[in-house]
């Protein structure tokens, strides 16, 4: 126990050396790009298997598409993102020579990766040309990811319109929650507590069966604080 509490007030001083918006930065960035890797990869993979494997279709980009995904699985961004001396040529350069799905998947892929690389206008440049669908989990996740990536830029406006942006169209209690809060947090950081207490209440009044409905009131309250 005191091993915990001295971790917490080591904590605590560090983190009060960061703008708040830092300290939100900080406190996301791998959890948001994390969940957002875990669907890309499900939907990637299925994508895969319908156009390559019970096509089954002989197309090399399919081929390439699997040996980066491969790559990304195993962390090994680089090579999926500039290729390997095999053959691979890497998300990068595929995202500008495929059409179509394999094309829209390789613009994600390589932008995922610059972000796991932390180099954030490049990650932004390729996840903006991923072409979203009407979905409730990959393309507003995936919205989340860019808005994430807008706020490591600081570009604080466009990641709180982005953020909302992906709560919308995901409308649900796995996603919706989580990028409102966001919003939220970046919005206070920027001493708009009003608006940042109201994405809070969309939460507890519409989201109730949310993990983020168990934590919200302490959000309500710190934003409701003058």
């Amino acid at each position: 126990m005191a091993k915990q509490n001295n971790q917490q007030n080591v904590q605590a001083p560090m983190e009060e050396t960061f703008t708040k918006s830092e300290a939100f930065f900080l406190k996301y960035q791998k959890q948001i790009i994390g969940a957002v890797v875990a669907l890309v990869v499900i939907v990637a993979g299925c994508i895969l298997y319908n156009n390559y494997v019970a096509a089954p279709a002989k197309d090399k980009a399919n081929t390439s598409l699997a040996k980066g995904q491969e790559y990304f699985a195993n962390e090994q961004f680089d090579k999926a993102l500039m290729g390997d001396s095999t053959g691979f040529v890497g998300f990068a350069k595929l995202a500008n020579e495929l059409g179509g799905d394999a094309g829209n998947l390789a613009n994600l892929y390589a932008g995922l990766c610059y972000a796991q690389m932390e180099k954030w206008q490049e990650a932004a440049n390729f996840i903006e040309k991923f072409d979203t669908k009407d979905d409730q989990m990959i393309s507003p996740a995936v919205i989340g990811a860019l808005g994430n990536v807008y706020a490591h830029l600081n570009q604080l406006d466009k990641a709180v319109s982005t953020l909302k942006k992906a709560a919308e169209k995901a409308d649900n209690n796995s996603l919706s929650p989580t990028f409102l809060v966001q919003a939220g947090e970046i919005l206070e950081s920027q001493g708009k507590k009003d608006e940042a207490l109201k994405l809070y209440q969309t939460v507890k009044d519409k989201y109730f069966n949310s993990m983020a409905y168990q934590t919200i009131d302490a959000y309500i309250e710190r934003a409701s604080a003058k």
